[in-house]
């Protein structure tokens, strides 16, 4: 199992942090006071075998001073559970300028009447243990939420893992266009093999169709030049930090041309590094 204690300064990113971990498969649990870890990490270990990756938050709102930080601390080691600790930072005036912009309050702002300068200069010696013992630190003072993103991204994908999931759906537009779709590409102007009789049963899961279709030269030209804008558009949306993108692929009836070119896709797309869910919402409706 994989333990990550995520932690650090009220305001330095840790909402974007925990979101991003759960996108790549972790199990976040947020503000955890730290007389539960012990609690919390017999629960871990219960469910190893379902829960291989594990996030929990810890911040002031569960530590109210170093010896909170000093008790949970020790009830991991206690446990002998190996775990590592991300620390998010940021710069005091960018932190004081960001409680502005948002309009929020620092937790000990709330809980204790502090100027905002106070309730920063608490905290950071509050967390100071946990920063000291942190495996990674990240400084968001500089960075936007989609870099600080990325960065978490960069440390904790596994190899081969990507951090955007991908569905390749094929519809028939005759049925409406998916409303969850982000990217619609049409394939209605390529050859139809429901006009031919011995193919109009089957569908772009049979190989007799897949021939078909892309053995006109317009087929593969348009493949061809969705695959180009895939390629280019894909690492954009990640760079931008999109989680998940659902590209519909459609024809008329979604049985034949959008089958076969949702296949090439993803396929295209596992080239690419990707991990696609190809799906195909119409192949089951009756003609």
């Amino acid at each position: 199992m994989t333990f990550l204690v995520v932690t650090g300064l009220s305001g330095a990113g840790k909402s974007m942090t925990v979101n991003a971990l759960e996108d790549i498969g972790y199990f976040c649990i947020d503000n955890i006071p730290a007389g539960l870890m012990p609690r919390l990490v017999d629960f871990a270990l219960q469910g190893a075998s379902q829960l291989t990756r594990v996030a929990v938050v810890l911040d002031v709102r569960g530590l109210r001073s170093t010896e909170d930080v000093n008790q949970a601390l020790a009830a991991l080691d206690e446990k002998k559970m190996p775990y590592e600790i991300l620390f998010l930072d940021a710069q005091d005036d960018v932190l004081r300028r960001r409680y502005k912009e948002t309009r929020r309050m620092h937790p000990f702002a709330i809980s204790d009447g502090l100027t905002i300068t106070d309730a920063i200069a608490r905290e950071r010696s509050i967390l100071e243990p946990l920063r000291e013992r942190a495996k990674y630190v990240i400084d968001t003072s500089i960075l936007s939420a989609a870099q600080n993103r990325e960065r978490v991204l960069g440390l904790f994908l596994n190899q081969g893992q990507s951090a955007m999931n991908i569905t390749i759906m094929s519809f028939g537009f005759k049925y409406g266009l998916p409303q969850e779709a982000d990217v619609v590409l049409d394939v209605r102007c390529l050859p139809n093999p429901f006009y031919v009789p011995e193919l109009k049963n089957l569908t772009g899961l049979d190989e007799e169709v897949v021939e078909y279709v892309m053995k006109a030269e317009e087929s593969q030209e348009l493949l061809h030049r969705y695959e180009s804008m895939l390629e280019y558009a894909l690492p954009l949306y990640l760079k931008e930090g999109k989680s998940q993108l659902i590209v519909a692929v459609g024809c008329t009836g979604g049985k034949h041309r959008s089958i076969t070119f949702a296949r090439q896709l993803g396929a295209f797309c596992q080239k690419l590094g990707y991990t696609p869910n190809v799906q195909h919402r119409d192949v089951k409706r009756t003609f």
